[in-house]
């Protein structure tokens, strides 16, 4: 069996995804699909949004439990559920909690293999452009969690998490100013599509 699959590529600076129509009929059926492989990680990137946008949020992670927190960093762990794992932001009724731009960026990235759109001709362009995002991003997070580290700020004490987030939203705010090329000449939305054999269950590869 074989399906068109619509991928839409939202170009929204260090906040950008791609949005997959497949995904409202995953072909693992588990009501899980990718979602219960994956523990969710909240880098410095992350955090500064959720500082901004919705505080409310980073207040509620916080309160979870089963968390690692890091220096700089905030994984929420899953939790086993059969031969998988149950994130603590999916809902069985309508997958993630998280809009997609709040989410961190494996989660506003990821797209199965079963698709494997990076290996179209024509969607080379933004292959280029979440390649190029990817490496921002992690060279963004380890200078800022290096910055953070040497004023002697991590979040493993809470009483320095304040003053952590403080520094930690001008850092990301000097840093909107003045976005990369590679974010600028992109356009803001694009959508494409494929056709892709389909298979079922633990046959879809991830």
């Amino acid at each position: 069996m074989e399906k068109e699959i619509t991928l839409v590529f939202h170009n929204r600076g260090l906040r950008s995804f791609i949005e997959v129509d497949l995904c409202a009929e995953c072909p693992r059926q588990d009501d899980k699909g990718c979602c219960g492989f994956y523990s969710p990680v909240f880098y410095p990137t992350d955090l500064a949004f959720l500082l901004l946008n919705k505080p409310d949020l980073l207040d509620y992670i916080f309160t979870l439990d089963h968390l690692t927190i890091l220096d700089a960093s905030i994984t929420v762990n899953n939790m086993i559920e059969g031969n998988s794992y149950r994130c603590k932001f999916h809902s069985k009724d309508g997958g993630c909690l998280l809009t997609q731009t709040l989410r961190e960026s494996i989660c506003r990235h990821f797209v199965c293999s079963g698709i494997g759109w990076w290996e179209e001709e024509s969607m080379q362009d933004w292959h280029k452009f979440f390649e190029k995002l990817s490496s921002y991003e992690i060279e963004l997070n380890n200078e800022w969690a290096s910055i953070l580290k040497g004023q002697g700020l991590t979040l493993r004490d809470p009483t320095l998490r304040p003053q952590f987030f403080d520094e930690l939203k001008k850092l990301y705010n000097k840093e909107l100013n003045v976005p990369p090329d590679f974010i600028t000449l992109m356009p803001e939305k694009d959508s494409r599509s494929l056709t892709r054999p389909l298979s079922f269950g633990v046959d879809w590869i991830l």
